[in-house]
């Protein structure tokens, strides 16, 4: 891993808090996804190589799918960019980074970043997909950003389950589920602050992961440094980035992006007849 010093320089940090350029300023090229008005500028952000650039405020870059004939693993310099939110925390000092664990525990914690690390730490190799990945060659088209194939990638992260940071903290009985926020906000108050859920079982699976390593690295800028959550088996959007927040609760989170956003039909498909809306649904899961 790298030291704070030498992380902060190769990162480009000071770079990225003086504002990002528009996406059509980086453009080096342009490359023409597989649908109608697929022309998308290539673009260059530090810590990455040149990318399929959807959007740049908040930045949204693709991987190009040729990336994946290289091997299973994604570079981390080729890895994808999500974000719903465009307050980015580009000013973070890591030596003042603390996660915070409240709500329904015996014994509230905040932990350094440092403290972090000391704890036994787990290496685990597992996708992080875009639940919008592909929604490009949707017909008729679907809101949100087009993308093509590439909002997807495969790493080995190294962290702390998620499982022994809730046992120091003591999960009280009657907990139902566990909600996770991070330090990326919204520029105008109206808009919903991205906070994700999971029920307390599974967030104490020992699988779930506060991942602060990715491919021997530490995690880049844009994929969440310093600290991340990864949820195995689950799509990108519970996998929440500069995770600073972790709280206990006896109830079933309904923040906006839980109970209006991310939602399929509740069905053994999670699928409905085209041209149909679903009787009910339920949070995007695995």
């Amino acid at each position: 891993m790298l030291d704070r010093r030498e992380m902060m320089k190769r990162a480009g940090i000071a770079a990225l808090a003086t504002g990002f350029c528009s996406v059509r300023a980086l453009a080096l090229d342009t490359v023409t996804l597989p649908f109608d008005n697929g022309e998308r500028p290539l673009v260059k952000y530090p810590q990455k190589r040149l990318l399929i650039g959807q959007t740049s405020r908040p930045p949204q870059l693709e991987t190009p799918f040729s990336i994946f004939n290289d091997g299973p693993i994604t570079p981390n310099n080729a890895f994808y960019v999500r974000y719903h939110l465009a307050d980015l925390p580009l000013n973070l000092d890591p030596d003042k980074f603390t996660l915070e664990i409240k709500g329904k525990v015996d014994h509230p914690l905040k932990l350094s970043l440092q403290e972090i690390r000391k704890l036994k730490a787990v290496d685990l190799v597992a996708v992080n997909e875009c639940s919008g990945n592909g929604r490009g060659f949707s017909n008729p088209r679907v809101a949100g950003g087009q993308l093509g194939n590439g909002a997807m990638g495969n790493a080995r992260w190294h962290g702390v389950p998620l499982k022994t940071v809730l046992d120091m903290a003591g999960v009280q009985q009657g907990a139902k589920q566990v909600t996770f926020n991070g330090m990326d906000k919204p520029v105008m108050e109206t808009t919903p602050d991205f906070i994700k859920a999971l029920d307390v079982d599974h967030a104490r699976d020992g699988e779930v992961m506060l991942a602060y390593g990715m491919n021997g690295d530490d995690l880049p800028v844009l994929n969440g440094f310093p600290l991340r959550l990864v949820v195995p088996g689950y799509y990108g959007t519970y996998w929440v980035k500069h995770l600073n927040e972790i709280t206990v609760i006896d109830n079933v989170f309904d923040g906006f992006w839980m109970k209006s956003a991310y939602r399929i039909p509740d069905t053994p498909c999670s699928c409905v007849e085209p041209g149909t809306a679903p009787k009910a649904t339920v949070p995007i899961n695995a």
